[in-house]
């Protein structure tokens, strides 16, 4: 079709679709599914080539969040039943990320819930990098801390970390009805301090919160516009206890082209699919391979994923392989930018918006980093024990297509995590 040919075109050459051809994308049938997912697919293997990135996350400090935002299990007034525990000690998280290495994993993510930091925050959180770092020389870390005040970042790069994530989650004119604690101009503001400070920007979304198609692609070219070096792709986990637990508004087919939206709007970024993948792409996961070139590996912060082995077996039958420690992400005339700034994949001093110039095919197959979670940068505060009982859930009915009713809740697909960090037992990487 004329439209995946010109999206296709527009991509090779890091080229921005109008807003028509990306919503264009959204509204494809589920028989035109096929050609969308190659079509992107080729924009794709252009930048990234068949390298598939692995990441994992590490949750310093779990639930209590003092912010309100809908989405999240660990918000202000969670009834989730989900692990809380105080920060790790450095050698505690150092064990933890050695589980996601050992694993595969390239990048560690440091994940703290909370507004923000607090001083003694970052350097109890520069010496858990220092303690990773000593262990996995080559290892890059991502911190999400929340939203971070002047001087944070630079402190933070200071500590050694390569890259910091902040998700703008949804779109401007709809976030107030997500979060009410903070403001969409909070977020934006800790990504740009991140790029300022020479941090690879990571920012990204959360698709299945009700948002039209209108919202996705708002968000999407609002991401493009701040430049980040990767870009997570959440989908809702509609956790029990929540306010958006009976948001169950996405099939694998949804998702899918949502991806791709994404990747033709940021053809040569590092987009990652990050937390929902298993309950909403579910045994249509190896498709999104063609259009992502990153994900986390094992589980998220408050919720299971699937195992480990079964995420290196998913890369390897899709024809895809594990990118290696060696191995730059992101394309040459982008991590080029990088090291002229002094950062782990960032854009400082005057680099080009991400897509924004012609690049021939010798750019593609080297570059960057960056990092997402599935929390969109929250945090909190508990002296809470973790809880290793997981609790006892029944399943809620399905529809014969195995889609939830409207208003639905659908426990029996949300695994709370009981497992690795902050618990006595092996970490599922």
């Amino acid at each position: 079709m004329d439209l995946l040919n010109t999206l296709v075109d527009k991509g090779l050459r890091r080229e921005l679709p109008t807003r028509e051809e990306a919503l264009a994308v959204l509204a494809t049938s589920d028989d035109e599914l096929l050609d969308v997912v190659a079509a992107a697919g080729k924009v794709r293997r252009q930048w990234f080539g068949r390298r598939v990135k692995l990441n994992y996350l590490v949750n310093l400090k779990s639930g209590l969040c003092p912010e309100d935002c809908s989405y999240c299990s660990q918000r202000l007034g969670s009834k989730a039943e989900i692990l809380k525990y105080t920060w790790l000690k450095p050698e505690e998280a150092s064990q933890a990320a050695a589980a996601g290495v050992a694993g595969g994993a390239k990048r560690v993510c440091l994940v703290a819930s909370g507004r923000g930091p607090t001083d003694r925050d970052v350097e109890r959180v520069g010496k858990t990098i220092a303690a990773i770092k000593e262990q996995n020389e080559d290892v890059e870390v991502c911190a999400c801390l929340g939203l971070l005040s002047d001087g944070q970042a630079e402190r933070l790069r200071d500590a050694g970390a390569d890259a910091y994530n902040h998700n703008l989650n949804t779109s401007e004119a709809t976030y107030g009805a997500i979060t009410k604690t903070h403001t969409y101009a909070d977020r934006v503001d800790t990504v740009q301090k991140a790029h300022a400070a020479g941090l690879s920007a990571c920012s990204g979304l959360i698709a299945g919160m009700g948002e039209s198609d209108e919202d996705l692609v708002d968000v999407v070219y609002s991401l493009r516009e701040l430049d980040p070096d990767s870009v997570p792709v959440n989908f809702l986990i509609p956790f029990e206890g929540t306010p958006l637990a009976k948001e169950w508004n996405l099939t694998p087919q949804r998702a899918l082209r949502i991806l791709a939206m994404v990747r033709f709007v940021c053809p040569d970024v590092e987009v990652r699919l990050a937390g929902g993948r298993e309950v909403h792409l579910r045994t249509m996961q190896p498709l999104a391979l063609h259009l992502v070139n990153s994900i986390f590996l094992g589980d998220y912060l408050t919720s299971e994923g699937q195992a480990g082995q079964a995420d290196l077996d998913m890369i390897a039958d899709a024809g895809f392989e594990v990118e290696g420690a060696g191995t730059s992400t992101l394309p040459a005339h982008r991590s080029d930018v990088s090291a002229a700034a002094g950062g782990c994949g960032s854009h400082g001093g005057g680099a080009s918006v991400c897509g924004s110039a012609p690049a021939s095919s010798a750019d593609a197959g080297t570059g960057g980093a960056g990092c997402g979670s599935a929390c969109g940068g929250c945090s909190g505060h508990s002296a809470e024990p973790a809880d290793a009982a997981v609790p006892a859930q029944a399943a809620a009915p399905q529809s014969p297509s195995g889609q939830a009713a409207a208003g639905e809740v659908r426990p029996d697909l949300v695994a709370v995590r009981r497992r690795g960090a902050g618990t006595e037992l092996a970490p599922n990487a």
